[in-house]
């Protein structure tokens, strides 16, 4: 039931949506350059890896070494705003889409971050990754790592298609609202050491 849910939501939204898709595709290209998008490998339903796309949100900036600026150098205003907006995660549909991720579930999180959970705060990976999910309703980024993943857990030993629609409906009200962006401190969310179980 979840899945088809999530495949008719999803092809509606994606449908639905097709020119704002288009018209941040080109504002992205024309403020950021080429690629548009972003793809990324995260560990989905299980750990299984998968390449998760969204739209881009900051600079190809290195250093002179040829490594990565931080992250609060190279998001530009833009960048910010397509985040505080959730406009980037809009490509992820496709990936709900494909059956790589749900629309509610545990973020994806860094596939370097798989050797670091504790046995619970694996268990995140018993569902499909979402879109949006209970702990991005409550907190987002702004609470801490123990405090996602419990949010997580909760969510894999409550998940019921009542509560998703709960879930997507809180974050439409988060996305006008915009809380919860970054953590304290960081342009996005600080990093996971594995030190917080």
């Amino acid at each position: 039931m979840k899945r088809l849910f999530d495949l008719v939501i999803a092809s509606f939204a994606l449908l639905l949506l097709f020119p704002v898709l288009l018209l941040v595709a080109w504002l992205v290209h024309r403020r950021l350059g080429g690629p548009v998008l972003f793809r990324q490998v995260r560990p989905g339903l299980h750990g299984k890896p998968f390449e998760m796309v969204k739209f881009r949100t900051m600079r190809d900036a290195v250093d002179t070494e040829g490594n990565a600026l931080p992250d609060a150098e190279r998001l530009t205003p833009f960048g910010r705003f397509l985040r505080s907006t959730s406009l980037d995660e809009l490509p992820e549909l496709w990936n709900v889409i494909k059956g790589d991720m749900s629309l509610v579930g545990p973020r994806p999180l860094l596939m370097e971050y798989l050797p670091l959970y504790s046995v619970e705060q694996a268990r995140r990976h018993e569902v499909r990754p979402g879109i949006t999910g209970w702990a991005q309703v409550n907190g987002r980024n702004a609470v801490s790592w123990p405090e996602k993943f419990a949010l997580d857990i909760w969510y894999v030993d409550n998940r019921s298609l009542l509560l998703d629609i709960r879930i997507l409906l809180l974050t439409i009200k988060k996305v006008f609202v915009r809380e919860g962006i970054s953590a304290e401190g960081q342009a996005t969310a600080s990093r996971f050491t594995g030190d917080e179980k």
